[in-house]
């Protein structure tokens, strides 16, 4: 197209062209968000390789990538309980070609155990699709009497002395888990810090702790060995992998804590991509081969609009900070 510089001068001329480029810049970006994707895209995960978050997102990368006909790609970005690889996905361009798939900690909890959070979670992120949960577990070492949580709380009101809890480290969803058991019981538990799940279970299982509060899935071999006593799950209905152990709420304790896994992507992302993701990671959940993946994993697929991620972040939101600024947790 020829363009006389001369007759751009004219005010009415230059009006029209940039009315013009607009059009052109319009049309070609609806293009790409209705043709979305063309090219690969990342999943951001914000730990290590060979966790349950990062086996979560190698199964939904493989799914996606069948739905899509291009490949969904992880990328491993760790540090900073979640933080820096969420970082990561709230500062890259909202063109739909990362995204992040990250837990509760990153979006809810670590704004209220942090100072100097890099990102604002509420601000900086689109919320597209809730993907699954992991349930919380109250454990016992055998050699002790209590076979519920209840009984466990019962023994501990009379003995305190003689009860501690152990948790894989402040500001993890088992320390929460366990002062918002004492804060609803009103029966200050002995919290016990450990770095990370192994060697708490290593003093659970030689008797230097009485109990131990943390996500299901590292626990369950040794559950179902009969080695530990579940006490309790602290989700709102019981684990399919272990049907057996009852809810706290089954046992009068309204409590529900669990660590969920959500895809996000940047602030602004396309609502039109927002809802082809979503679809597509409800479908792959919803398929016998998810669930039964998932499973294997102690997870418990999760399936909704970004309307109910967005609920489910202000009402955790709301209870954790309240948890947090009680027990007054700082994050090692």
């Amino acid at each position: 197209m020829y363009i006389d510089r001369n007759n751009l001068l004219k005010p009415s001329l230059f009006i029209k062209f940039l009315a013009f480029s607009f059009f052109i810049i319009s049309h070609f970006s609806l293009f790409a968000q209705q043709n979305w994707p063309t090219k690969p895209v990342k999943i951001i995960v914000p730990f290590p390789a060979g966790g349950s978050t990062d086996l979560v997102a190698r199964f939904l990368a493989q799914g996606l990538s069948e739905k899509f006909g291009q490949q969904f790609v992880v990328e491993n970005k760790s540090g900073a309980a979640g933080n820096l690889g969420t970082d990561y996905v709230a500062k890259s361009n909202a063109d739909g070609y990362t995204i992040g798939l990250v837990t509760s900690g990153p979006l809810v909890n670590n704004k209220f155990l942090y100072p100097n959070m890099p990102f604002d979670a509420d601000r900086d992120l689109s919320p597209i699709a809730l993907v699954c949960e992991i349930p919380l577990v109250i454990t016992s070492n055998p050699k002790f009497p209590a076979r519920n949580l209840k009984q466990f709380i019962d023994f501990s009101k009379a003995k305190p002395q003689d009860y501690s809890v152990g948790h894989p480290g402040n500001g993890t969803i088992g320390h929460l888990a366990l002062e918002y058991l004492s804060m609803v019981t009103q029966n200050k538990i002995t919290a016990i810090a450990y770095r990370g799940d192994t060697p708490a279970m290593a003093d659970l299982l030689g008797g230097s702790i009485q109990a131990l509060s943390a996500p299901i899935t590292a626990f369950i071999p040794n559950i179902t060995a009969g080695k530990i006593i579940g006490l309790a799950v602290t989700s709102s209905s019981r684990y399919p992998g272990l049907p057996d152990i009852p809810t706290a709420k089954e046992q009068g304790i309204d409590i529900v804590a669990t660590v969920w896994f959500a895809i996000v992507g940047p602030a602004n992302l396309q609502s039109s991509i927002v809802q082809k993701l979503n679809a597509e990671i409800n479908t792959v959940l919803a398929s016998n081969a998810g669930k039964s993946k998932l499973q294997q994993f102690g997870a418990v697929p999760s399936i909704g609009s970004p309307e109910n991620l967005i609920q489910l972040i202000k009402e955790d939101g709301k209870k954790w900070r309240a948890v947090i600024e009680a027990a007054n947790i700082k994050a090692d």
